[in-house]
This record gives C-alpha cells, structure tokens and sequence, in this order.
C-alpha cells in the first residue's frame, strides 16, 4: 500500500467523523439547555471545543448566535474535498 492510499484511508474517515461532529454541535446550538458534561453530549463536545473556542475567539458571535460551527463545517467540507475529492489532491498522488 502506498504513502497516498494509507492518507486516504486515514484522513477520510477522520475529516468525515468531523464533519458530522460539526453538524451535531450546529443542530446542539438550537437547543442551549442541553449539558455538555454528560453523556452522550460529551461525545460531540469534547473533539470539538477546543477547535470552536479557539474561533469564538476570532469570530464573536453574531446576534447572540455562534456561528462557528458552520465556519469550521465549511472548512472541513472544504478540506475533504481539496484533499479527497474526486480530483482532490492525494488522489492526484
């Protein structure tokens, strides 16, 4: 197996994990009550946070809204794509 297919096979699985991590802490936004020190929450907050209060601190939010899950959502959709897209660049490789 080659450099390129191990990256692949590895980075794949991650960027998508993420991905959906992301779209549950956007969904997780519309609902502030819920408590991210308990189970299942913690499973979705602790990958996440500290890429999202890195941000928060870049990008306050907006009209009492965060919006940096959508941001970093954005950019690992972009990622995936630029690196494992149909023409991404480890599949040029």
């Amino acid at each position: 197996m080659d450099t390129a297919t191990l990256l692949i096979w590895t980075i794949g699985p991650l960027l998508a994990i993420m991905s959906f991590l992301f779209v549950f802490r956007i969904v997780l936004t519309w609902y502030p009550q819920v408590e991210f020190g308990k189970f299942p929450w913690v499973l979705i907050y602790w990958p996440t946070e500290p890429l999202l209060a890195a941000t928060r601190k870049v990008i306050p939010p907006i009209g009492g809204v965060d919006i940096t899950p959508i941001v970093w959502f954005g950019l690992v959709t972009l990622a995936r794509e630029l690196l494992l897209g149909q023409q991404g660049l480890l599949r040029m490789i």
